[in-house]
This record gives structure tokens, sequence and C-alpha cells, in this order.
């Protein structure tokens, strides 16, 4: 049942058929846009298969929006807090400050990252 969720050729189809990712409104709501951030390096394994089921999850449920991949090479100070930890996502709150989220298991499917993507923004 999970492997089908891992599977990579359905992940790449996913990807290629994926909406852009800045969708802006769910429901009824007021336009509110939930936006993360994934922290990552050059060469990471780890980060690139995180990032690429964040973009697949993220084609499933609007109004989420990967707002930007940050190299923590490219930045000291990031670099000193998420080197032992990458990758590390984390959510933009309304006054533009980030809160680092649980870390996700690579071994999570899709679907279960967006649920849980979902969850941390309903907090």
């Amino acid at each position: 049942m999970a492997a089908a969720a891992l599977n990579p050729a359905a992940l790449a189809r996913a990807l290629r058929r994926r909406r852009p990712l800045s969708a802006s409104t769910h429901g009824g709501g007021g336009g509110e846009r939930r936006r993360l951030v994934l922290y990552s390096k050059p060469g990471c394994c780890l980060c690139d298969g995180l990032k690429e089921k964040l973009h697949a999850a993220l084609s499933l449920a609007a109004p989420h929006s990967l707002h930007a991949v940050r190299d923590i090479t490219s930045n000291p100070e990031w670099e000193r807090r998420y080197q032992y930890e990458i990758p590390v996502l984390a959510k933009v709150l309304p006054n533009g400050t980030e809160e680092v989220l649980p870390r996700l298991s690579p071994r999570l499917g899709v679907e279960l990252i967006q649920k849980k993507i979902s969850a941390a923004f309903d907090q």
C-alpha cells in the first residue's frame, strides 16, 4: 500500500503534472497563503528526496506552497543552525517569522506528508 506512494515513476508523473506551487486560497477563507521553506544543501540525498515528495504533496493540496528552498551553505547563520539537521522544513507565520516543523521521516508517503503539513498549519 505505501509502496504505491513511493513509486518513483508515479512521483515523476505527479511532478510533471503538478500545478504551480503558489496556490493562494483553499475553501472559502480570505485568501490565506500558507508558505513553507525547506533548508537544504547540495548533495544531500535526504533533502532531494523530501523536496520531490513535497512537490508531489503540495500539488495535492492548495493553499500550501514551497516558498523557498534555501541552501544552508550560502548563509553562515543557516549553516550553523541546521548543518546537522537538514532537511529542515519550516512554515512561514503571518508575521514573516518561521516556525520549524517536526522532522518528516524519509519513509513517509506523499499523502501522509500532505496530511502532516496541513495539520501543522491547522494548529
